[in-house]
């Protein structure tokens, strides 16, 4: 198959950033997973090495301790993760959004409070927009920030926060002007550090996903500064989020591409070691079209992901592209890992073999950063405001 960092044309510095991330998998990720995985334990020595290798400072200017990659090279050390485990690529998700609101939109104060610790991985940072009953839409959101002297004074509750126990800054999306119209001009992003009435109350069971928490917080009158709200100015918080969503849309589709590689990889060498009717099973047009289609679609995908990277790293509108990236990409991890599973028979059905992980991890990028329903919403909106009746 071809080298997947070739395929993103990163300069010499950049690959070796990404081979140096792709030894981690080989060596200390895949030999451990399938035990940490199944037991549902968070990966404490994989997150140190993950700091120790600069991983939570991609994207952070070098003037703040961070190592400041290209997009498409981020795009490539998340799918290498996300190949090994994609509990890990998710464990870098959020924090990176959150720097990168903080170098887009925040004060010269907050980025010198949070992004040198942020960048080591000192400092965790996570985000929290879906509340329980809003899910993708954030604007019914109902968690409040009032203002009462020279604090804060925040209400309400979130779900499916991930890294939610482990963050020491969650970057908040709640409503500072209930009465504001329109009603997206209300929102403010706050920059939270865990304290008295911010609780989080339980980590929710799933299906897949494992090893990392995701959790629902309660804010039961919590108070935070006034000078918390991002870039110092309440009321622009929805549309710094929506940017922010760019980026952890293009993570969360180049976190597909690693789940699907990883299943194509093990179809691959399954199919060429096991044998049927005295032929290695691959020799038969079944299988051997199951193969052609997963490389075919995974390769779609990764092209699409790159697109999507390049606009972005060009500081273009990239909402459109970025969700065409997580559509497709999610969709395809999802049935390359379907086709992992006929490929490799009732194997495939095994927790003894990692194909069944596969399966289970695939649809939370379907549903996660923003449902595939409500992406081909905004590729549609986007599609027709680039393209006016004249």
């Amino acid at each position: 198959m071809p080298d997947p960092a070739a395929l993103h044309d990163l300069d010499a510095e950049e690959t070796a950033v990404v081979e140096v991330v792709r030894r981690f998998v080989d060596r200390e990720v895949r030999p451990v997973v399938r035990e940490l995985e199944h037991s549902d334990t968070y990966p404490e020595a994989l997150i140190g090495r993950m700091r120790e290798l600069g991983v939570f400072g991609l994207l952070v200017p070098e003037e703040h301790g961070g190592s400041d990659v290209s997009v498409p090279c981020f795009a490539a050390v998340t799918e290498e993760l996300a190949r090994g485990w994609m509990s890990l690529a998710g464990a870098m998700g959020g924090h990176t959004v959150v720097a990168r609101l903080l170098l887009a939109h925040g004060t010269d104060e907050q980025r010198a409070r949070y992004l040198p610790r942020m960048a080591t991985g000192e400092l965790r940072a996570t985000m929290a927009l879906t509340e329980p009953g809003g899910g993708s839409d954030l604007q019914a959101m109902r968690t409040t920030a009032r203002p009462d002297g020279d604090e804060w004074v925040v209400t309400g509750s979130k779900t499916w926060i991930t890294n939610a126990r482990r963050s020491g800054l969650v970057a908040l999306l709640c409503r500072t002007d209930p009465d504001a119209s329109p009603a997206h001009r209300g929102i403010s992003v706050l920059l939270v550090e865990k304290g008295p009435g911010f609780t989080v109350s339980r980590d929710l069971p799933k299906l897949g996903y494992k090893g990392v928490e995701s959790c629902e917080l309660s804010f039961d009158g919590m108070r935070v500064p006034r000078d918390a709200v991002l870039g110092g100015e309440p009321g622009r918080g929805f549309a710094q989020m929506m940017r922010g969503l760019e980026i952890g849309r293009i993570q969360v589709a180049a976190r597909a591409l690693g789940v699907g590689r990883a299943a194509l990889e093990d179809s691959v060498r399954y199919a060429q070691e096991r044998e049927s009717f005295g032929r290695p099973i691959w020799e038969h047009q079944s299988v051997g079209n199951l193969l052609a289609d997963m490389v075919t679609r995974l390769t779609a995908a990764r092209q699409l992901v790159l697109h999507a990277a390049r606009r972005y790293e060009a500081g273009e509108r990239a909402d459109m592209e970025a969700g065409m990236a997580k559509l497709f990409a999610s969709e395809t991890a999802m049935q390359v890992a379907l086709d992992a599973v006929r490929v490799h028979g009732g194997y495939g059905y095994s927790t003894e073999f990692d194909v069944e992980r596969y399966f289970r991890d695939a649809p939370l990028m379907i549903v996660g950063e923003g449902t595939n329903e409500i992406q081909r919403t905004v590729i549609a909106r986007e599609l027709v405001r680039r393209s006016p009746l004249r």
